[in-house]
């Protein structure tokens, strides 16, 4: 199993990108939160196993249609199986 933490920089707030980002991780069966940063980025926080998590990061690297993304950075941690969920952390 596997953990990370994703940034994703661009146009991804005010477009429904959490939203979709709790939808994908839902699908996939991935399990953490996602949230907004004062700086303008999107962080998510993601468990799952391998192949949950390569899925979920190149959902993330698409956004949704109204959003721009420009960067994404991807920190692997240690795994912590500390969720029960996906959901939108505020």
């Amino acid at each position: 199993m596997k953990r990370v933490k994703v940034y994703v920089s661009g146009i991804v707030q005010g477009v429904g990108f959490r939203y979709f980002t709790t939808r994908i991780a839902r699908e996939l069966g991935v399990k953490g939160y996602v949230m907004n940063l004062n700086d303008g980025r999107v962080l998510a926080v993601a468990e799952g196993s391998e192949e949950q998590i390569e899925k979920f990061i190149s959902a993330l690297k698409q956004g949704p249609p109204s959003a721009i993304v420009k960067g994404v950075e991807v920190i692997e941690e240690e795994f912590k199986n500390e969720f029960d969920d996906f959901r939108v952390k505020f």
